[in-house]
């Protein structure tokens, strides 16, 4: 249409499909294209040919686990989860910790050098008060988060009441940012006894992390702010070191009037260290929506300072994303009004997914059906999440998210079962022959084959575009309809003992390839027979 409206008054075609026709005419369509013709007003359709179709899948097949790497070892950093140290991973820890997880995988996939880094709050005012409040109480038992969080809430209180034990607080904090050797000593237990539980978390949920919490940076601080009053960019007001952008509305506060530092402080100084000494490419941010001001405020202080140019060029994304509510539309919490514990909430997908594999009566091992539970449950767990727009809030719920119709975990993972026992069907000296195949081509494929192997080809494609846009829902898209057009196929083409025995099967492995390898990216573990 635009091409037809650019060509002069005089010009010998007279509409936009008379033009089209001519175009389609002086085509060349090779070995690529099947045919091509004119739809509508004046658009043009071209078709693949169907050698083209298969050669590109037998070729993708035989060459999967040798994907291209466009990251070409270049560095990311992504920091994701960041709990705080002496209180439990709740619900809310869940969506930053699997959405910067996944991206990590997509990123390692395609060839990218990827930090994943853990800035834990480990630092500040509140280990002042919690080991102000353990010495009052002669007791140092750190053993359970459960405790320390508890003894948080009391030490909290007090420090709200009590004008002695707020002081006494505050210099428990400059002894230990001074690196007292007691307070020093109590401070790592806590953290110790927090680490176990995270780990304990992590392992549940198949993540890989590096911890570097704000502690890490401390020491760093004060060259960092030297750096920014020097440049004009950090300056005094009230008594309080601030950074002002004129695109907000508050400035950024990098040193309170007390001359006590903050979270921004520990951010700039992460900033400037992970672009200065780290060299990173790219650096993203996995957090929840609201702190997207503070990270526009961030960045903008780099970008100022000239961290981002130099020594190279350097990219920043905040990744936010919405609450988990409930299915009222509120916030995620128990009957009592607490806030869910990760712990419980991955435990309870857990027994449910037992109870479902019980009343089927699978004859399988109990070990067997408890790893499988576990795998299922909590792989429906973050698909749930993977599956929306981040950007958005959304409703969590296990009746839907365990559902065997739709587009949930369950349903991807009973199609892949399906797949693998079709594999595993086949003698695999006819899957490597199906893979080292030169055959170029087969009497025809039906509506459904080409369908599915057209998707298939699309997969470079899907991970990439999540890259791309930061969003875990663009390849949830793409498995969610891999596996429906694989029970279409499924339901129209016989397999074992057709004439297309040896194509069929050649899509089934890619297939069972492509489906494994979305289910890595996302962070789900497979469930081989259901």
């Amino acid at each position: 249409m635009q091409l037809f409206a650019s060509l002069p008054p005089d010009s010998k075609y007279s509409s936009p499909r008379d033009l089209a026709q001519s175009i389609v005419d002086a085509m060349s369509l090779g070995d690529v294209y099947e045919k091509a013709e004119v739809a509508g007003p004046g658009f043009i359709n071209v078709f693949l040919s169907t050698d083209y179709i298969l050669n590109e899948s037998r070729k993708l097949l035989s060459e999967f686990s040798k994907s291209p790497k466009v990251g070409n070892n270049k560095k990311v950093i992504v920091d994701f989860s960041s709990p705080n140290i002496a209180k439990e991973m709740h619900v809310g820890h869940l969506r930053s910790t699997i959405i910067g997880d996944s991206l990590c995988r997509a990123l390692e996939h395609r060839g990218f050098d990827v930090s994943r880094l853990n800035h834990v709050g480990d630092w500040g005012t509140q280990f002042g008060m919690l080991i102000t409040y353990m010495r009052d109480l002669d007791s140092e038992s750190t053993e359970l988060v459960a405790d320390l969080q508890s003894l948080y809430k009391l030490a909290k209180i007090r420090f709200d009441d009590d004008a002695d034990f707020k002081l006494r607080s505050q210099q428990a904090v400059r002894k230990l940012q001074s690196y007292d050797a007691d307070t020093k000593r109590i401070w790592e237990k806590i953290c110790e006894a927090s680490r176990v539980e995270f780990n304990t978390i992590y392992n549940l949920l198949d993540i890989e992390i590096e911890e570097r919490g704000e502690s890490f940076y401390n020491d760093m601080i004060p060259d960092t702010l030297a750096d920014l009053i020097s440049k004009g960019i950090a300056v005094q007001n009230d008594g309080a070191l601030c950074i002002f952008t004129e695109s907000l509305p508050v400035p950024l506060i990098c040193r309170k009037s007390d001359g006590g530092f903050n979270y921004a402080s520990t951010d700039l100084a992460a900033l400037r260290h992970r672009t200065q000494v780290e060299k990173a490419d790219w650096i993203i941010y996995v957090t929840d929506m609201s702190q997207r001001m503070h990270f526009d405020a961030l960045f903008d202080a780099g970008r100022r300072a000239g961290w981002l140019d130099s020594p190279k060029s350097v990219a920043l994304d905040h990744v936010g994303f919405g609450l988990v509510t409930g299915e009222d539309g509120k916030r995620l919490r128990t009957r009592s009004g607490e806030t869910i514990r990760l712990k419980d909430l991955l435990l309870e997908a857990k027994e449910r997914c037992l109870q479902q594999f019980k009343q089927r009566n699978t004859d399988y091992e109990l070990d067997t059906i408890e790893r499988s539970a576990l795998d299922m449950g909590i792989g429906a767990v973050k698909y749930a999440d993977l599956r929306n727009n981040i950007t958005t809030n959304y409703a969590f719920s296990f009746d839907r998210m365990l559902d065997l119709k739709g587009n949930t975990a369950v349903y991807l993972q009973y199609t892949y079962a399906r797949i693998n026992s079709i594999v595993q069907r086949a003698r695999e000296e006819k899957i490597e022959e199906v893979k080292n195949s030169t055959r170029t081509s087969t009497s025809s494929i039906n509506p459904s084959e080409r369908a599915l192997m057209l998707h298939l080809l699309r997969f470079d494609d899907a991970v990439d575009t999540m890259i791309y846009e930061l969003m875990p829902s663009k390849l949830c898209d793409y498995v969610y309809m891999l596996c429906v057009l694989f029970n279409n196929f499924y339901s129209e083409s016989k397999i074992f003992g057709s004439e297309e025995e040896d194509t069929r099967l050649m899509m089934c492995s890619l297939a069972l390839e492509i489906l494994r390898t979305c289910f890595k990216i996302l962070g789900i573990r497979t469930v081989e027979k259901i």
